[in-house]
């Protein structure tokens, strides 16, 4: 996706979409279900779907996008503030050169975190010092940062704080604290309507059944803390959920549910539901936008370390806890702190919010107004 702003007293804004991944029910290879999202996407501002002319179009490999006809979009245009998001696709380098070579004001916003690229072996990320350094990103004149270990991603990489726009990965903050529960029967009645124990402290994970995501992990913890008045509810689905239905048997675990995917709309009444959200997914969880929604409905955290977002979203002992990623025990050991303690679960709760309410959509705007066009 590729925005065109030109920027008025407002943002007005042009999406160049080079896909309809998400508007027609496809297959998600990751959710390993069909998907097609039932909240309008399309609403509030101009978009444009770009003919895709390869072979095997996709969203899964860099040449499976080649929407050549951007080019003459960005030759038509006015001078603009063009943001690509990210470097994944062959179209993308071609937006960005497109929009250098054209007079556009082009930014760039992708999700590395520095944690991640310090895995690399010397060999890559020496080549992808040459990549980035010498061609890619001489090209930018502004970096769009998410969060503290992606704009320390640029740093690694040369680029100064001038060049350097904060726009925070967030969420529609308004959408999910909408159905915040007011009191404890409103809470009981939305458990009951989904069809969830009625008492009990519920333990909420929402996202895709995948290795990266390392639900066995919350289902070991759980084990290991041998509470019959908890449960865990694991919103999702994807291809782990064998495995996962294999150990939940093995271990007689009652009191787990696995819900399969859930869209949208519905998404936000699971976070109410619950009283406590965990992720604890590995390096290759760049952010967790599942964080961003269970904060805006209050919930305390469990976070693994590894994940995008725990630098920026989680403060250890305030809204939650930050674990060493994989270590199961750690996990288990801060989840039954929140359970036994409902006062620190209320402190968490209200730090949550506070510190969410600074990831937000009014931010981006704010931030990438302030950017001057060429």
């Amino acid at each position: 996706m590729y925005a065109q702003m030109t920027l008025c007293e407002d943002v007005d804004v042009t999406v160049l979409y080079c896909s309809d991944q998400g508007l027609q029910k496809k297959i998600d290879r990751q959710f390993n279900a069909e998907v097609a999202w039932d909240i309008p996407i399309l609403e509030g501002y101009r978009s444009v779907f770009l003919k895709n002319y390869a072979r095997h179009p996709s969203v899964y490999n860099f040449w499976g996008l080649q929407n050549w006809g951007i080019i003459t979009r960005l030759w038509k245009a006015h001078r603009s503030v063009l943001v690509v998001n990210g470097w994944n696709y062959i179209i993308c380098l071609v937006a960005i050169v497109a929009g250098r070579l054209f007079g556009h004001t082009v930014c760039l916003r992708g999700e590395s975190p520095l944690s991640r690229e310090l895995k690399k072996t010397r060999r890559g990320i020496a080549l992808r010092r040459l990549l980035f350094g010498n061609f890619l990103f001489r090209l930018v004149h502004y970096f769009l940062f998410i969060g503290r270990e992606n704009k320390a991603f640029y740093e690694f990489y040369g680029i100064s704080d001038a060049r350097l726009v904060f726009t925070p990965y967030a969420v529609d903050n308004a959408r999910f604290r909408a159905l915040l529960p007011q009191n404890s029967p409103e809470k009981k009645r939305l458990r009951q309507t989904l069809k969830l124990p009625e008492s009990g402290v519920i333990i909420l994970y929402s996202g895709k059944y995948m290795a990266k995501k390392r639900p066995l992990d919350l289902l070991e913890a759980f084990c290991l803390l041998d509470r019959p008045d908890c449960n865990l509810v694991m919103v999702g689905e994807g291809d782990l959920r064998p495995q996962m239905e294999r150990f939940i048997a093995e271990k007689g675990l009652k009191n787990v549910r696995l819900t399969g995917f859930v869209n949208q709309t519905d998404i936000p009444r699971y976070y109410a539901a619950a009283d406590i959200f965990v992720m604890c997914s590995d390096a290759d969880e760049t952010w967790g936008l599942s964080v961003n929604e269970a904060m805006n409905l209050n919930l305390p955290l469990v976070v693994s370390d590894e994940t995008g977002c725990s630098a920026d979203l989680v403060r250890h002992g305030e809204n939650g806890f930050i674990y060493p990623t994989g270590d199961v025990r750690a996990l288990a050991a801060f989840l039954d702190i929140l359970i036994k303690d409902e006062k620190a679960r209320l402190l968490a709760s209200v730090a949550s919010a506070r510190i969410v309410s600074e990831y937000s959509y009014e931010k981006i705007i704010e931030n990438l107004k302030a950017i001057p066009v060429r």
